[in-house]
């Protein structure tokens, strides 16, 4: 029986407590992508010259890159150097499946796949062992009754709901996604790009499917 284990952890350690000491108001989400280098991190919170700078602040950072952006949120692969605790790599050792990650107040929190409660155990005590000082916020058997913001976070789980309660999935909608976005006081963009993760992080979460397996093949068509 797989299970999702809510973790809060210390940005000690992983490279990221000096960025949030930079800038205070940044708040950071994962890209649910795999790269070959670094991470890929949705920063906002802040305009876009202060990030930067606290990016090139930030020692532990070695080099970061933009790849993509928009009014409020910009996407950076950012890479760490070898003398931080790459978080995604130890939950893969430990053998669990990252969910969905994101940081705001200097602290990082992981929705982790595990196939038994015994691999939990083993990401906290390696955590532990790191001094990253892991808090287990939530652990439930994904057949759980319990299960309202499996796989999102809480922007995503709150984006989820004010869009639900104005009416955008209704038939027809009773919002437009510019006037959600207005309501919520983001960018159109960012709205969209908020939902589209939200969408991937309930499939993998909810229907128990990898990341890979969610993403649309060239051959996809949508229907009712």
């Amino acid at each position: 029986m797989t299970s999702i284990v809510n973790l809060e952890i210390s940005g000690d350690g992983t490279g990221l407590a000096e960025l949030f000491d930079a800038v205070p108001s940044l708040t950071c989400e994962a890209e649910a992508a795999i790269v070959s280098n670094g991470y890929d991190l949705w920063l906002s919170g802040s305009s876009r010259s202060e990030l930067e700078a606290g990016l090139e602040a930030a020692s532990p950072i070695e080099e970061y890159a933009l790849v993509n952006g928009s009014e409020e949120e910009w996407l950076y692969n950012v890479r760490f150097s070898s003398e931080t605790t790459d978080l995604f790599e130890l939950v893969l050792e430990e053998g669990g499946t990252i969910l969905d990650a994101s940081a705001v107040d200097g602290s990082w929190v992981l929705n982790i796949r595990v196939q038994d409660r015994s691999d939990a155990s083993s990401i906290y005590d390696e955590l532990e062992d790191r001094e990253l000082e892991p808090t287990i916020i939530r652990l439930y058997e994904t057949n759980d009754g319990n299960r309202s913001q499996a796989g999102l976070t809480e922007r995503q789980y709150e984006t989820l709901v004010a869009a639900a309660n104005h009416g955008y999935f209704e038939i027809p909608r009773e919002v437009s996604m510019q006037e959600l976005s207005e309501e919520l006081e983001v960018s159109h963009q960012a709205l969209s790009e908020r939902l589209r993760r939200a969408y991937r992080s309930l499939v993998t979460s909810e229907l128990d499917v990898t990341t890979e397996e969610a993403e649309p093949t060239p051959s996809s068509t949508l229907s009712d």
